[in-house]
């Protein structure tokens, strides 16, 4: 599997992300991670119509792949992402993209997808935080006491673990939360943890 991970949005180096999908254009854009109890509908509508254009923009046929219709369904999950070349990860809150991800068994899937050489996983903030082993950082900024789904309500605390570090994305950029990442990059130094810093427009690729 290849990587295309973006501190926001799609970053600046989109060419890249069209670069690295496989002949199979078909995307599944994953919204889960503004799930949030209290959501905006009006503004998520909008932010996954931005996104959804943007990745249309790059000659991707998206489809929309929300996890809550997969819960308990691993295997219809399963088949359905077979047969797509990539996925997008969309940001918003890590613990909560945590959580749709075990209930539809994303996270065994994605175990699964580390060996196909022709998929691309792509995605911004809370879409590639998810990569690190530990997502106990991630609580400065994030809310991990939100609980939407009433199938779950435990803090998954355990990253999907590709990565051996965290990347900690908005650091030192225009965005709301960039105060509190400069709290987390710290809480990494206090307490040994591995990570790595993103500024938005800033994106690692893996491949």
């Amino acid at each position: 599997m290849k990587f295309y991970l973006s501190s926001f949005r799609l970053g600046n180096k989109s060419e890249e992300l069209a670069r690295l999908m496989p002949e199979n254009k078909k995307i599944g854009y994953i919204p889960n991670a503004c799930d949030f109890t209290k959501v905006d509908v009006n503004r998520r509508t909008a932010w996954e119509k931005f996104d959804i254009e943007s990745l249309s923009n790059l000659g991707l046929n998206v489809e929309y792949l929300d996890l809550k219709n997969y819960f308990g369904k691993t295997d219809i999950l399963r088949e359905e992402i077979t047969g797509l070349g990539g996925i997008f990860v969309s940001g918003g809150n890590t613990f909560i993209l945590r959580q749709a991800m075990n209930l539809s068994g994303f996270d065994l899937i994605f175990n699964e997808l580390l060996n196909r050489k022709d998929f691309v996983y792509s995605g911004y903030s809370a879409g590639i935080c998810v990569l690190a082993p530990n997502l106990k950082a991630l609580q400065i900024v994030d809310d991990s006491t939100d609980k939407p789904y009433k199938e779950l309500q435990e803090t998954i605390l355990e990253g999907l673990g590709y990565l051996n570090y965290i990347i900690l994305p908005h650091y030192k950029s225009d965005h709301p939360e960039s105060a509190d990442i400069d709290k987390e990059v710290q809480y990494c130094k206090d307490n040994n943890i591995q990570f790595k810093t993103l500024r938005d427009g800033d994106v690692i690729i893996i491949e």
